[in-house]
């Protein structure tokens, strides 16, 4: 599986908008931890939730 992010991108999740925009700090082994701005840290697994990539 090919992402389309990396460390440092903005991100959106499309099933919990009121989280807010996230910051993804790490991938490993698909999953993808992203710190949102109204929830804190989350640990994504990337082939359960799909995240949307803000660009600018």
């Amino acid at each position: 599986m090919i992402l389309d992010y990396e460390p440092g991108d903005k991100v959106t999740n499309k099933n919990n908008k009121d989280w807010g925009i996230g910051q993804v700090q790490s991938i490993i082994n698909g999953k993808v931890t992203v710190n949102f701005e109204n929830v804190g840290k989350k640990v994504i697994n990337s082939k359960v939730i799909q995240l949307e990539k803000l660009y600018k």
